[in-house]
């Protein structure tokens, strides 16, 4: 037997059914393939050791927390309206809106509370204040932001101390769009890559969909007469959370994918018609002075903005559950720096 045999028998014996082959007969197997080989290598397959996603999904109860940030929204955008139909002598405009700024922020407290299980926990977020933190700095906002819309709505409803509900109605309005837009910055902040990666756009998505929602509220509570104000919102936020969301998707790249599937995606298709829907509504309402059309729209408006909430909070938690939304968006970032 000749060293070259010997060779041959060992890389045979070291790896089965694999002959290396040198030289001219090398050449001759090439030419004998020709162009046409395909590559038998599979795609690629992302997952982690024992099958489990590179991140844990969030565990946030999905009615108590999309119901947090759908009535976050709701009662911000409203303190802006209370204070605009107050300044534009609107009292059948301003007490709903007041009312609703109080009910909804109560609500998405107490909605808040039951996710952490106990009030204790909302109060130790209290004990510090950290500006980098967005759930330190909102926890302070709704602090005092709650107080506020409650003495606005108290001494609207009970006649008095109209100097004091004046001033809580102004503060409020200031606080307002930081309680209807913190909670994208909060989702933004963590590592659930449909949500992080849409860090820019989402503040003004739900500061329109806040927007809307108020709109909405007051179309259904409010005359069709003191409506104007309510029926611009609608125009204008709709045009916000609309616009700004398509922009975020298109910008996202592959992390906006789950906001295109399943439930989520059904969720947010039928968020835009309602939308849309609503707004052209609200304008043809104040043009026929119709009042059934009011209501049809503001029922559509809150509608579109809770279901905008609820696409995008499925929408993250399904992206977390995918190692690819993680995986491929940070290969990407490292090829982009090396390059």
């Amino acid at each position: 037997m000749t060293g070259s045999d010997v060779t041959r028998e060992g890389v045979q014996g070291a790896r089965p059914g694999r002959e290396a082959s040198t030289g001219a007969y090398a050449g001759r197997r090439r030419r004998r393939r020709g162009r046409g080989e395909q590559p038998m290598v599979p795609d690629a397959a992302f997952s982690s050791y024992y099958g489990k996603p590179v991140l844990n999904k969030p565990t946030w109860k999905p009615l108590d927390i999309a119901g947090y940030l759908y009535l976050g929204g709701l009662a911000g955008a409203s303190s802006l309206l209370a204070a605009g139909a107050e300044a534009t002598g609107r009292p059948a405009l301003g007490r709903p809106a007041k009312l609703g700024a109080a009910g909804a922020i109560s609500l998405s407290l107490a909605a808040l509370v039951h996710d952490l299980g106990r009030p204790g926990r909302f109060l130790n977020m209290l004990r510090v204040f950290k500006p980098t933190s967005p759930m330190s700095v909102g926890s302070w906002v709704l602090a005092g932001y709650a107080p506020l819309t409650l003495a606005a709505a108290a001494t609207d409803v009970a006649g008095r101390y109209r100097r004091v509900g004046s001033a809580a109605t102004a503060a409020g309005a200031v606080l307002g769009p930081a309680v209807a837009t913190y909670t994208a910055v909060l989702l933004a902040d963590t590592a659930v890559p449909s949500w992080h990666e849409g860090y820019r756009q989402l503040p003004f998505v739900f500061a329109g969909s806040g927007a809307t929602a108020a709109s909405g509220l007051a179309l259904v509570t409010a005359p069709v007469g003191e409506a104007g104000p309510a029926r611009r919102m609608a125009v204008l936020g709709a045009a916000l959370e609309l616009g700004a969301f398509r922009l975020m998707k298109r910008r996202m790249g592959l992390a906006a994918e789950p906001f295109e599937q399943g439930g989520p995606h059904r969720t947010l298709r039928a968020a835009e018609a309602l939308t849309a829907g609503g707004a052209a509504l609200a304008v043809l309402s104040g043009r026929l002075r119709d009042r059934r059309l009011a209501v049809a729209a503001g029922a559509a408006l809150l509608t579109g903005s809770a279901a905008l909430r609820f696409g995008v909070f499925h929408a993250g938690v399904a992206s977390a559950e995918d190692p690819k939304y993680t995986v491929v968006p940070q290969r990407e970032r490292v090829r982009a720096r090396d390059r």
